[in-house]
């Protein structure tokens, strides 16, 4: 018996939408606890001489200072981010989407710094790092309030079942939905707000994005990626490897077969292993030389 498990009615609505919210799972005790261990590992590595394993700065200053937008493999820098993934209130709405035999793919903290944060455009994770099946549920826990103003996450509903484009005109993969998605042709974008301490279970075909944050306050996102154990990744180069080093296990058992299902995947051609905002800012430079 699962001490949090979903109701019904919240995983028929994740199965329609392809996403759901649950408003302040975590407490103001949880997040007090992270946000200290997010200013620590800040300090030191902005500190030091080598800040690439740990975190990675916004291109704009604030106020003259570098401010961090990211902090890589959360999980595995710190026991505090590790509690949070493994948490019954997170594991137990994972199982209840996925099953009990699931795995952590990888963990990220994106930062949304205020007055800055930079934006990320249409994608859709499971373009990044193809599997067997699409049993994989990306939860982001919102480590401050989160609205419009701040940059909040806003997805496309009911659109997790097919891929979009994420090539330019050569074939080569640029991190971003490239078909035109203005004009509402596939819905209107749904915001999802919400405060602090709120988790959203995202289906990892969902398209989503989120706008700068040009507001006083941070809006920082705390993300951690489940697939189901019989969700193996599709090998589509050395890339494959280095995000696989990332797999550590969580809950359940392993899967002694891969087990195939959903949309064929889409695997990424000429890819390389960058950043979500690397890629699509090299995308948007190289779109701007053409015009």
């Amino acid at each position: 018996m699962l001490d949090f498990p979903l109701s019904a009615e919240q995983i028929a609505e994740y199965n329609t939408e392809g996403f759901l919210v649950i408003p302040a799972l975590f407490n103001a005790d949880d997040l007090a606890k992270i946000d200290a261990t997010i200013h620590s590992m800040t300090e030191r590595a902005v500190a030091g001489e080598d800040m690439s394993k740990v975190l990675e700065l916004e291109p704009e200053p604030v106020e003259g200072q570098r401010v961090p937008r990211r902090i890589y493999d959360p999980y595995d820098q710190d026991e505090t981010f590790r509690r949070l993934a493994n948490d019954p209130r997170m594991l137990d709405g994972i199982e209840s989407l996925i099953g009990p035999n699931f795995n952590l793919q990888h963990s990220k903290l994106n930062m949304k710094p205020a007055r800055v944060g930079s934006v990320v455009d249409w994608h859709q994770d499971l373009a990044y790092f193809p599997h067997t099946n699409d049993d994989l549920v990306t939860a982001l826990v919102y480590l401050d309030d989160a609205n419009e103003q701040n940059g909040c996450l806003q997805v496309l509903a009911r659109h997790h079942h097919h891929y979009f484009n994420h090539s330019d005109a050569n074939g080569k993969f640029v991190g971003m939905i490239s078909e035109d998605l203005d004009g509402g042709k596939f819905g209107r974008p749904v915001s999802l707000a919400a405060p602090a301490g709120s988790v959203i279970f995202m289906h990892c075909i969902t398209p989503h994005s989120s706008l700068p944050n040009r507001s006083p306050k941070p809006r920082r996102t705390l993300i951690f990626e489940y697939r189901a154990a019989d969700a193996f990744p599709i090998w589509y180069g050395p890339q494959t490897a280095k995000a696989e080093a990332h797999y550590r296990p969580v809950r359940g058992k392993a899967a002694p077969f891969a087990r195939f299902a959903g949309p064929a995947p889409l695997v990424p051609m000429e890819a390389e292993y960058a950043s979500l905002y690397e890629l699509q800012a090299r995308a948007k430079a190289a779109s701007t030389v053409k015009k």
